[in-house]
């Protein structure tokens, strides 16, 4: 999402690729959070056991994709981790589960080794008015997100909303008080 006419194919094939990006990442110093590749037709179910009960929470995403399709934050239980790698398979064979780190989610541009420019990039959010459902709620700001990037951002109203959802004790016909922030 920041192609310039500075980016290179060799960038592009890094940034397409989530495991290779973490190896350069890595290899650059910087620490990364412990991560489990699990390649096509393989399914380590010892070892995810071992890395969810160490971890507490994982990230499971596919290897390669953007928008956020297939993507799961904060699974802490062997059924949603099951259901998380198959939701990934379904963008990407190769799926990574990645422990769960709290803290800001930063894209940073990098242009001849230098740090151009920088975004925090926050999780989708409603405000509750009292009486409309998190669903209409989803679907306006969908549609205000959808304007600002010419059609290429919305919230997804699928399967890991509600499961996100779920978590804080609401489903998509609650309906938030005035002022309440749901992520």
């Amino acid at each position: 999402e920041s192609l310039s006419e500075l980016t290179s194919a060799v960038a592009m094939s890094i940034c397409d690729d989530k495991a290779v990006t973490r190896r350069v990442v890595q290899s650059a110093g910087v620490r990364v959070p412990g991560q489990i590749t699990i390649q096509p037709g393989e399914f380590p179910e010892r070892r995810l056991r071992e890395f969810l009960e160490m971890t507490g929470r994982v990230v499971v995403k596919p290897a390669r994709g953007e928008q956020g399709r297939g993507i799961a934050v904060g699974v802490r239980r062997w059924d949603e981790l099951e259901l998380a790698i198959r939701r990934a398979r379904s963008v990407c064979e190769v799926v990574l589960v990645e422990q769960m780190v709290e803290g800001e989610d930063i894209r940073i541009v990098v242009i001849d080794f230098k740090v151009v420019a920088a975004a925090i990039r926050r999780r989708p959010r409603v405000i509750g008015d009292g009486s409309s459902r998190i669903r209409e709620l989803i679907e306006v700001q969908s549609r205000r997100r959808s304007a600002a990037t010419g059609g290429e951002s919305v919230i997804p109203v699928d399967d890991e909303t509600e499961r996100t959802l779920a978590r804080v004790g609401c489903s998509l016909e609650s309906i938030p008080p005035p002022g309440q922030v749901v992520e």
